[in-house]
């Protein structure tokens, strides 16, 4: 029997070979200066066997970065860097979105221009530690935006889709997901204010309204995807009415025309959490468009998922890491490599560009 997920897919203007999406997956090879370098493009056009691709999330500005070794997409020489990657993608074969990605209060001050504080929507540190120049250190108490500074952000959105557009993206998806900014203003466990952009659950849906309909202003509609997590519990996030809050947010996205929503399924983390989930299948019926899910799928869950029709793509990230050529190893029913935990952060092509594909198992 066919695979489901080994059928095509259009959407919008694309069509789609297959229903495998390489979910975003940071990597932190970018170096200081946050350029892609070759060895990025080798690892993107290993895996364009994909349906499509989505890259690691990329900063739009110095007060968005979070980690070191992330990408960016805001320099001439950032987007000439991932120009190497969208041609060696598009001569193998496939399709590439860029992420775009603002960290909001997941940064440090080592993170930022002249040690200033992370911004987030309100002035609530995040638990735990973060990963800097000087190793693990604790988070920071984030400064809240001021009611000015917003359109700047949202500016700087619309310039890195503008900036992805000259690389030769096929489109571009906002990160809305995993506790940064978008996701910050979104639930009210991280989001207190009392303006426009916070309270109800339209206002704080607003600042996730007001970067999607600038992105849309650089691409078509139908070249934007919006990835959100509305049961996600990682970077301390919680939300008291999650499907409210994401219905919310999913109607709008789908008013907007965007090509997809892609849903960050609750994974063992969350359930274990206690917190108040909502499935993508809750939010299917909100959708008009393409819906991808992500979140601990098999191929056995991910086709059930395309069947039972509350899902139109799958997306894998942790499977592509090891496995290049993923769809390939579906077909064929065939094991999948385990990737080494060790080596998902570090620099150079071990753990990155050397796992090999399936034919090149069988030969060595």
């Amino acid at each position: 029997m066919s695979s489901s997920l080994l059928t095509p897919w259009r959407m919008g203007s694309l069509t789609l070979p297959n229903r495998v999406v390489m979910a975003p997956m940071t990597r932190c090879r970018a170096g200081q200066d946050r350029i892609p370098k070759p060895l990025m493009a080798e690892y993107y056009s290993q895996r364009a066997g994909a349906g499509l691709i989505v890259t690691e999330a990329t900063v739009i500005s110095t007060q968005g970065i979070g980690y070191p070794g992330t990408p960016g997409v805001y320099t001439a020489e950032q987007a000439d860097g991932w120009k190497l990657v969208t041609e060696a993608v598009h001569k193998a074969g496939g399709r590439i979105f860029l992420q775009l990605w603002h960290c909001g209060r997941i940064s440090h001050p080592l993170h930022q221009v002249d040690g200033a504080l992370p911004v987030a929507p309100s002035a609530i540190a995040p638990k735990g530690e973060t990963y800097t120049s000087k190793g693990m250190v604790p988070f920071v108490a984030p400064r809240a935006l001021e009611l000015r500074e917003i359109p700047k952000i949202v500016q700087d959105f619309a310039r890195g889709a503008a900036r992805a557009k000259q690389a030769g993206f096929d489109g571009v998806e906002i990160h809305g997901a995993n506790g940064y900014l978008v996701d910050q203003f979104l639930r009210d466990g991280t989001n207190k204010r009392t303006d426009r952009y916070g309270g109800s659950v339209e206002n704080r849906v607003q600042f996730l309204t007001e970067v999607t309909e600038a992105v849309c202003d650089a691409w078509e509609p139908a070249r934007v995807g919006v990835r959100l997590s509305p049961s996600g519990t990682f970077n301390s996030m919680s939300d008291s009415n999650p499907l409210a809050t994401f219905s919310c947010a999913a109607r709008t996205l789908d008013r907007l025309g965007v090509a997809y929503m892609h849903v960050v399924d609750p994974i063992e983390v969350d359930r274990k959490a206690g917190v108040p989930l909502a499935p993508s299948r809750k939010l299917r019926p909100l959708c008009s468009r393409t819906l991808i899910v992500c979140g601990e799928y098999t191929k056995e869950t991910g086709e059930a998922a395309v069947n039972d029709g509350w899902a139109d793509l799958v997306a894998y990230g942790m499977p592509f890491i090891a496995n290049p050529d993923l769809p390939k190893r579906f077909e064929r029913n065939a094991p999948l490599a385990q990737p080494d935990q060790k080596l998902l952060y570090t620099d150079g092509e071990k753990g990155y560009t050397d796992y090999p594909s399936l034919t090149e198992s069988r030969s060595s």
